[in-house]
């Protein structure tokens, strides 16, 4: 019932940042936006996510898990309302830097209560399931919203969506347990800065950095981009995410088993492998006729392979009492990265005729680099954590200075 309720959370969550971009082209002839920054509109959420986050690193932990969900899936959901207010692209933005202020703590706080409850071992499938909320925005959400904007005009799927993450936001409060353990944890002393300063900490920060810069420097003009220079029709949009999402909810649940099995290094290394080939024939050496769909497919697999092994190795890094923290901490990193990506993605493309983006490779050769760095931060976070570096160290006790304790007598036990 928890994995379920927070997939529900995260669909949410998720839909209401993918759906924009597939979206993107029609908001943008209604409200006279330029095809070239639509990445302002996605970077726009990531950013204020990313400030969010940044400052939700500071007082998540404090509070239970249930409460500070219950608040962030408010606030996205009237954020995401907003957006179908929206009269041109300064209201516009608005609206999504209310979404994103408050969905990327509603990220933070999932993934934490799922790494919360579901052992090391086995968190692995754990989250494979949840980011099943993913591939079904992607098999549901993302093709109804796209047909839906067909039917009753773009600003449907925001209202459709709004009022639906206040329905989840009230199966929060009434099913998900308060979730307050850590809260015990943090009064018995446990660390709350070290999450910051710890060397495996900071790489997982750096790995995060450059998975999700990669990732947005393109995403966020894909669907302009399979339009406007694939010759895509308009009307097989929807198709073209439908069957992508419906591969990446397959997916998402056979690599979360065999990141279990074989390690998140072995597993996003041959993601990071598939996911620069999909990158090179999709964007820099496309093929007379490309096939568009099945190299849509080959690049939505291989997304999913990474971000399994990714999320799954981070969530092994902090302690219970700092997860919160350090995940907030970490959304804000994720946002920063994605909202950089995306904006340098508007600074480097230009509209050509007929709605075709030009400057393309030079995008497409700047993500393949950052693609190459993740397997070397892989093998370091997951070296580290196996070697039990990941726990904060512990503060000295001049254990040896003690000496043993006299025959007979135990050593009083220590306040943990």
């Amino acid at each position: 019932m928890l994995v379920f309720l927070i997939g529900a959370v995260q669909f949410v969550n998720i839909l209401d940042f993918v759906m924009v971009m597939p979206l993107g082209p029609d908001f943008a002839r209604a409200l006279g936006i330029p095809l070239s920054r639509l990445g302002l509109v996605g970077g726009s959420y990531t950013l204020a996510a990313a400030v969010a986050g940044l400052a939700g690193s500071f007082f998540l932990d404090r509070y239970g898990r249930r409460s500070a969900l219950a608040v962030a899936m408010s606030g996205l959901a009237v954020g995401t309302l907003a957006g179908g207010l929206a009269t041109g692209l300064s209201s516009l933005l608005a609206a999504r830097v209310l979404a994103g202020a408050f969905g990327g703590p509603a990220t933070s706080l999932s993934l934490s209560i799922v790494a919360d409850a579901v052992p090391s071992e086995r968190r692995g499938k754990a989250l494979g399931a949840v980011m099943g909320a993913f591939s079904v925005a992607a098999v549901v959400g993302v093709p109804t919203s796209l047909k839906l904007a067909e039917w009753a005009g773009w600003r449907a799927p925001f209202f459709v969506l709004g009022g639906l993450g206040l329905l989840i936001t009230a199966g929060t409060i009434a099913l998900l347990p308060p979730m307050r353990d850590h809260l015990k944890l943090l009064e018995a002393g446990a660390p709350a800065r070290a999450p910051l300063f710890r060397r495996t900490v900071l790489q997982s920060y750096l790995m995060t950095a450059v998975v999700m810069g990669a990732g947005f420097l393109l995403i966020p003009n894909l669907s302009a981009y399979v339009q406007g220079n694939l010759g895509l029709p308009r009307s097989a949009l929807w198709t073209l995410y439908g069957a992508g999402g419906l591969v990446s909810f397959i997916s998402l649940r056979l690599v979360g088993k065999l990141v279990d099995r074989l390690g998140s290094f072995r597993v996003g290394t041959a993601g990071s492998v598939l996911i620069a080939g999909a990158i090179w024939l999709i964007f820099v050496d496309v093929p007379p006729h490309p096939p568009v769909l099945l190299l849509f497919l080959l690049f939505m697999f291989a997304l999913s392979v990474r971000n399994v092994s990714y999320n799954t190795l981070t969530s092994k890094v902090p302690t219970p009492a700092e997860r919160a923290r350090f995940m907030s901490f970490q959304s804000a990193v994720q946002h920063l990265s994605s909202a950089a990506g995306a904006i340098t993605s508007t600074l480097m493309l230009a509209e050509g005729p007929g709605g075709r983006l030009l400057h393309v490779r030079r995008l497409a050769a700047l993500s393949l680099a950052l693609t190459a760095a993740l397997p070397p931060l892989l093998f370091r976070v997951e070296r580290d954590v196996t070697g039990g570096q990941a726990a904060p160290p512990a503060a000295p006790e001049a254990e040896a200075d003690r000496g043993p304790p006299p025959p007979g007598m135990a050593r009083p036990l220590k306040k943990v």
